[in-house]
């Protein structure tokens, strides 16, 4: 099961967006860039920031009487841990049935497989360096640091 740290809510994943983008906001700042979004009250917001901080999802600093929260996850580590969540619960913790979903749905044009596939060539381009980067370190180690 994925952290719950990383997992989020729609209002928590909408505050980190703001956080992430900005870097750091106070509780009345987030409120002025999600109230079209979102309407809610400006207590709203600062009751879920401190939630958040609670569970470590935000950090705060005080300027005067302000608190400045910041982020203490990555965008990338909640991507991830929400999106095997994702596979996890409904593809069966099978990713290419996700992808032959969005396939089947329609939710995905053929400009963005062609540079999916390209994305995926690069990555087994870099899988493969990295395994011979480590295949020659570990067999110079084997050799006594020796090239």
């Amino acid at each position: 099961m994925s952290d719950p740290k990383t997992t989020l809510g729609d209002l928590q994943l909408a505050i980190m967006r703001v956080l992430w983008q900005h870097r750091e906001a106070s509780a009345a700042e987030v409120h002025r860039l999600l109230l079209d979004e979102r309407g809610l009250a400006l207590t709203t917001i600062a009751t879920m920031l401190r939630k958040m901080e609670e569970k470590g999802i935000v950090a705060h600093r005080a300027i005067g009487r302000v608190f400045v929260y910041r982020p203490t996850i990555d965008s990338e580590d909640v991507h991830r841990s929400m999106v095997g969540e994702l596979v996890e619960r409904l593809f069966q913790g099978d990713p290419r049935e996700l992808a032959l979903h969005l396939l089947r749905e329609g939710d995905i044009d053929f400009d963005e497989i062609e540079d999916l596939r390209r994305q995926i060539a690069e990555q087994r381009a870099s899988n493969r360096a990295s395994r011979e980067d480590s295949h020659d370190s570990t067999r110079s180690e084997r050799r006594g640091g020796r090239s």
